[in-house]
């Protein structure tokens, strides 16, 4: 029986490591990200609580598993795949393997034994915001797993990036792309893994709209250990713990022990660590830890909290800590609960983890396209988002990017040709649009530069100082002339004669990206010139060019605010992929965050 495969895991594991703290039967495990130095890429001139060396976490009882991410591409150059550790190991900043951009991080082997000898779990988690690897067949999928267990698990291989460290599993972290033929891939896995002198784990982090909009098949397909359910940037964040038909733990549980393969699989509450690790849902930690206690307490597949990330965690009075207490505290819930079904709507908040954020003001009805903005590829839309297309009203099912409505993803209802037209809605930009605040939720690097390399965090919530600015900036989301040299923005590219122009008042809409771009700043946000949009700075000027406010940078030249037909645009709050190097590596993410 799958259980009791799952049993002689747990028993093997308190055979191996007689002091371990983890317990993957247990309801006090408490997991945090380690890699992307969250804190720092929305603290940029804070260096000394920026992410340190992950031995260093692992000093008390506290934490129990760390994933390490992330893997963010599967198939780099020469067939390797591609790891990146933010200001800790990449590839720009330190050596990659020959034939490739797989870093070589074999100096963090010392500091993975060490936590794994303190009774820590360390797992390598694959994925990520912009990871969107797909398997084309299960014979690839099988063949990768092949390659993985070789270079990170319990293979052989010349080419080992932690050298002689063996990690304690695989955490799926799936965001884009869906996961056809990813069953096959955690299949060969388990294969490998049987009757290896220790245990090794399959965990995912789905996002908290049930079902997952990727991982849903494979989490049905095979057993996973545990799911780190990311319960925030969502309706159903620990924020809306209250809110009748939001909070949705009960479908996870009820999923759990009635869907899954592995009818003892945990289910983790995921947090972000302070106010700065995410969009929205944020708490502080005493209701978190009301939280917690009274789901542990209701459900008995609860298995512990998940936090994005430890970084954040430590810089904020050590939030871990007083998240371990509350999960030591209060009672559990007798084992043969039973979890129900309940209906709930799949609409989404405004907030996307992902380089883009969509927002409409009023749901429009079958037909009525006026006021709906046109679907722009580069956009990310939420669960309920609405757009025109091929003149239709589309709502966008969950969250979906670079999805065309109608096309073989399924992502979109059809709500039928418009009868009203669509007008032209400019997007709000957040006051936080800086490289110390806005940054999308697991997003990882695939920059040829140091100066944005790294990080892949979870959208980042207002930053104070960008708050008290007190200003808004009305962009288009076909404009990307705004953004600073150290700020990659997921939009498209600025031409050579995009501006933005002062104002202290919103103007008209930008044009299309098919003609001149510029976009209306207030006049509350300073603009500063520079040269193309485009150009990647080197990691020794960065940290002069990042503002703790709002910056945004705009070619030389300028061109006035021009109107823009009224297909041509969407709400958008445009994330960025901020870097937060001075000297070391530097910072790119997204659950929202997508995780």
């Amino acid at each position: 029986m799958i259980s009791a495969a799952w049993t002689s895991v747990a028993l093997l594991l308190s055979a191996s490591v007689a002091s371990a703290a983890f317990n993957p039967t247990g309801n006090t495990n408490l997991v945090a990200y380690w890699g992307q130095n969250s804190y720092g890429a929305t603290h940029t001139s804070d260096t000394a609580n920026w992410q340190t060396n992950l031995a260093h976490y692992c000093q008390d009882d506290v934490v129990d598993v760390f994933p390490l991410a992330f893997l963010n591409v599967f198939f780099g150059i020469g067939d390797l795949p591609e790891i990146n550790f933010a200001n800790t190991c990449n590839d720009v900043d330190d050596a990659v393997f020959p034939g490739s951009d797989l870093a070589n991080c074999q100096f963090m082997a010392s500091d993975i034994q060490t936590c794994q000898a303190a009774g820590k779990i360390i797992t390598l988690s694959l994925g990520g915001a912009t990871g969107a690897d797909t398997f084309t067949s299960e014979s690839q999928a099988e063949d990768f797993a092949d390659l993985i267990w070789d270079l990170f698990l319990g293979g052989t291989s010349t080419t080992r990036p932690f050298g002689d460290a063996v990690l304690d599993g695989l955490d799926l972290d799936i965001e884009g792309g869906g996961t056809a033929n990813f069953a096959a891939f955690v299949t060969r896995i388990r294969t490998l893994a049987e009757g290896a002198s220790k245990p090794y784990y399959i965990t995912a982090a789905p996002q908290c709209p049930f079902p997952d909009a990727n991982l849903d098949t494979v989490l049905n397909a095979v057993g996973f250990d545990a799911v780190y359910v990311q319960f925030y940037n969502n309706f159903c964040e620990v924020s809306n713990f209250n809110v009748p038909g939001d909070w949705d733990f009960d479908e996870w549980d009820n999923w759990a022990k009635t869907v899954s393969p592995n009818p003892d699989v945990k289910v983790y509450i995921g947090a972000p660590a302070s106010s700065t690790a995410a969009s929205n849902g944020f708490v502080d930690a005493s209701t978190l830890g009301s939280i917690l206690q009274t789901t542990k307490a209701t459900f008995s597949s609860f298995g512990g909290a998940m936090l994005w990330d430890i970084s954040q965690a430590y810089a904020n009075g050590r939030y871990d800590e007083a998240v371990k207490s509350a999960l030591l505290g209060g009672s559990s819930a007798p084992t043969t609960t039973v979890g129900t079904t309940t209906t709930r709507s799949t609409t989404t908040s405004s907030n996307v983890s992902s380089t883009s954020s969509v927002s409409t003001s009023s749901v429009a009805t079958n037909g009525d396209c006026a006021g709906v903005a046109a679907w722009v590829s580069t956009v990310a839309y939420e669960g309920g988002s609405q757009v025109t297309y091929n003149g239709h009203l589309w709502t966008a099912k969950y969250w979906s990017e670079a999805d065309v409505p109608g096309g073989a993803a399924g992502d979109w209802t059809d709500d039928g040709a418009c009868t009203t037209s669509g007008t032209l809605v400019p997007a709000a930009v957040s006051s936080t649009f800086s490289a110390a605040s806005t940054t999308a939720a697991h997003v990882s690097s695939d920059a040829s530069s140091a100066s944005t390399a790294s990080v892949q965090i979870r959208p980042s919530a207002p930053s104070a100082s960008a708050t008290q600015a007190a200003s808004s900036v009305v962009i288009s989301s076909s404009v990307s002339a705004v953004i600073s040299p150290s700020v990659s923005v997921k939009a498209p590219s600025a031409s050579s004669s995009a501006a933005a122009s002062a104002s202290s008042s919103v103007a008209a809409p930008a044009a299309p990206a098919s003609s001149s771009a510029a976009a209306t700043v207030s006049s509350a946000v300073p603009v500063a010139a520079s040269g193309s949009a485009q150009n990647q700075p080197s990691s020794a000027a960065v940290s002069s060019q990042i503002s703790s406010s709002i910056n945004l940078t705009a070619t030389a030249s300028s061109v006035a605010a021009q109107p823009s037909s009224a297909s041509n645009a969407t709400n958008v709050t445009t994330m960025t992929h901020a870097s937060n190097d001075t000297g070391a590596s530097a910072v790119k993410r997204s659950r929202v965050f997508r995780f």
